[in-house]
C-alpha cells in the first residue's frame, strides 16, 4: 500500500459548510417537523435539545477526534486502534454504498419537481402522478422488471455532477461546491420560508407545530424519538465525519467546530419546520380541514402534499421551484459525503490514486444506483432499504462502535485529551458519561423498540418475501461484507498503536 500526501481543506470555514452541507440533507426539511408534531410541538424542543447536548455533539466530537488523530478513513483509522476493529469501518463503508445508491435518486426526483412546479404538471392528483405517471411504480414489491427514462436521465446528470465535484478533490471540489451551495440554500431556504408565513393559514400551521404539550415529557417515546431524530439528522454514525476530520489540520478547534455544526444543524431544522408548517396550515385552511389531517412527512410530504399545495396558491410555481431545488441542493452535498467515505476508504485500502478511485468506486455505487432505482420496482425497493439500513445500519454501527470505544477498549479519555489540545472548550466527564452510558443506552432501547414494531407488523404493509431480501437482507448484507473485506489480508497494514508502543 503506497503511502501519499493526505489532502487537507483549505480553512475551517471551508471544513465547517462542508460538515454542515453533509448534516443538513432531506430528513431536516421532511423529517423533523413531523418529529416534532407528533412528539408534543414546542415541548419536543426540551428533549431535543437534551439529546443534542448529551448524544449528538459528543458523538461528533468523538468522531472529529478519530479521523483527525489518525488521518485516515474508518476502516483505516479503526485498525490502527485495534485490527478487529476495522471490521466496524468496513460495516460503514458498505452502508454508505447503500446509502448513496438509493439517496441519489430523490436527488434526481427534486430536480424534476423543480421543472414540474412552473406548469403544476402533476394536476389535480399529485398522488397519481407521482406514483403511476412520474415513477410507473409496481402494484406489487419485488424485482425491476421495466425502466423509467424519466427518472433515469436526471438520476444520471446527478451522478455526473457528483463524481465530477469528487474527483476535483477535497479543497477544489468539495470545499468550494459546498461554499457555493450552503449558502444558496439558506437563501432559498429563507425566501421560501418568508412565503410560507405570509400565506393565509400560516398561524395555525405554526401553532399547531409549537404548541407544548407538557404532557408528552413524560412519555419515553417522545424522548427516544428526540434522540433518533438528533443521531439521524448530523451524519454521524456511519462514517462521514471521520472522514471529512481526516483532512483537518492538527491544531483545529474540534469542540468548537462541533458546536458550530450541530447548532447549524439544528437551527436549519427549526427553520424547515416554520416553512413546512405555515405551508400546511394554508393547505388546512384552503380545505377545510385541520392542521392535523394534513400532516405527513418523508416522500409523501415533499411529492405528494407539496405539490397540492403548490396548485393552490399564488405564485405557486415559484415557491415550489424553490422548495424542489433546496430539496437537491441539500441532497447533493450530503451525498458527496457519502459517497467520499467509500472512495477514501479505497484510497488509504489499496493506496489508490483520487482519480481512478472516483470514478471507479464512484462509477460503479452509480452504476447499481441506475440499474435498480430508475425502474418500477424503485419506489418500493427505496422505501425498504431507507428504513432497514438506517435503523439496523447507521444505528447499529454506532452503538457497537460506542460499546468497543467506550467499554472494551475503554478509549474515551485518550481521545478527550486529543480533543482537549487544541480547543477552546475543554470536555470534562460529562463527556465520557454522555458516550459511555447515555448514548449506548440510548441507541440499545431505539434497537429494541424498533425490533418490537418490525415483529408487530410488517413494515409498510410490504410481503415478508420482499422484506427479507430488500430490507433485513440489505441491513444484514452490508454487516457481511463489512466482515469479509476486513479479514482480507494487507500486504503492507499500518501499525496499531500497540504494536508502536512495543
Amino acid at each position: 500500500m503506497s503511502q501519499q500526501t493526505r489532502e487537507q481543506w483549505g480553512s475551517r470555514t471551508g471544513f465547517l459548510m462542508a460538515a454542515i452541507g453533509s448534516a443538513i440533507g432531506l430528513g431536516n426539511i421532511w423529517r423533523f417537523p413531523a418529529e416534532a408534531y407528533k412528539n408534543g410541538g414546542g415541548a419536543f424542543l426540551l428533549p431535543y435539545l437534551v439529546a443534542l447536548l448529551t448524544a449528538g455533539l459528543p458523538l461528533l466530537i468523538l468522531e472529529y477526534s478519530v479521523g483527525r488523530k489518525y488521518r485516515k478513513s474508518p476502516p483505516v483509522a479503526f485498525r490502527q486502534i485495534s485490527k478487529p476493529a476495522s471490521v466496524i469501518g468496513w460495516w460503514q463503508v458498505a452502508i454508505c454504498f447503500v446509502i448513496a445508491s438509493y439517496y441519489a435518486v430523490i436527488v434526481a426526483w427534486s430536480l424534476r419537481y423543480a421543472g414540474f412546479s412552473f406548469g403544476k404538471d402533476w394536476g389535480k392528483d399529485p398522488e397519481t402522478f407521482f406514483s403511476a405517471d412520474f415513477l410507473h411504480a409496481g402494484s406489487e414489491p419485488g424485482l425491476p422488471t421495466s425502466w423509467v427514462g424519466g427518472v433515469f436521465w436526471p438520476l444520471l446528470a446527478v451522478w455526473l455532477v457528483v463524481l465530477l465535484i469528487l474527483a476535483l478533490g477535497v479543497r477544489r471540489g468539495i470545499e468550494r461546491s459546498n461554499q457555493v451551495f450552503i449558502p444558496l440554500l439558506v437563501v432559498f431556504f429563507v425566501v421560501l420560508v418568508i412565503r410560507a408565513v405570509t400565506l393565509d393559514g400560516a398561524a395555525e400551521g405554526l401553532d399547531a407545530l409549537f404548541s407544548p404539550d407538557w404532557g408528552a415529557l413524560t412519555d419515553g417515546s417522545v424522548w427516544v424519538a428526540a434522540y433518533g431524530q438528533i443521531f439521524f439528522s448530523l451524519s454521524i454514525g456511519f462514517g462521514i465525519m471521520v472522514t471529512y476530520a481526516s483532512y483537518l489540520g492538527r491544531r483545529s478547534d474540534l469542540t468548537g467546530s462541533a458546536l458550530v455544526a450541530g447548532f447549524a444543524n439544528s437551527s436549519f431544522e427549526i427553520l424547515a419546520g416554520i416553512g413546512v408548517f405555515a405551508t400546511l396550515g394554508f393547505m388546512a385552511q384552503a380545505n377545510g380541514v385541520a392542521v392535523g389531517e394534513v400532516v405527513t412527512d418523508g416522500v409523501g410530504l415533499a411529492f405528494i402534499a407539496f405539490p397540492a399545495v403548490i396548485s393552490q396558491m399564488p405564485m405557486g410555481g415559484l415557491f415550489g421551484f424553490l422548495f424542489f431545488a433546496s430539496l437537491a441542493i441539500a441532497g447533493i452535498t450530503s451525498l458527496v459525503s457519502i459517497v467520499q467515505v467509500i472512495i477514501s476508504a479505497v484510497q488509504d485500502r489499496t493506496g489508490m490514486r483520487r482519480l481512478p478511485a472516483v470514478w471507479g468506486v464512484g462509477g460503479l455505487v452509480a452504476v447499481v444506483s441506475l440499474l435498480l432505482f430508475p425502474t418500477d420496482a424503485g419506489l418500493a425497493l427505496l422505501d425498504s432499504a431507507d428504513h432497514f439500513i438506517n435503523q439496523y445500519g447507521i444505528a447499529l454501527a454506532a452503538l457497537v462502535f460506542l460499546v468497543v470505544m467506550g467499554w472494551v477498549l475503554r478509549r474515551l479519555p485518550a481521545f478527550q485529551a486529543h480533543a482537549d489540545e487544541t480547543s477552546a472548550i475543554r470536555l470534562g466527564l460529562w463527556w465520557r458519561v454522555c458516550l459511555g452510558v447515555v448514548t449506548p443506552l440510548v441507541l440499545g432501547w431505539m434497537m429494541v423498540d424498533s425490533l418490537r414494531a418490525e415483529f408487530d407488523e410488517n413494515y409498510g404493509g410490504y410481503p415478508t418475501s420482499f422484506l427479507a431480501w430488500a430490507g433485513w437482507g440489505i441491513a444484514g448484507g452490508a454487516l457481511v461484507i463489512g466482515v469479509l473485506i476486513a479479514l482480507v489480508p494487507w500486504r503492507t497494514a499500518p501499525r496499531t498503536e500497540r504494536e508502536e508502543v512495543r
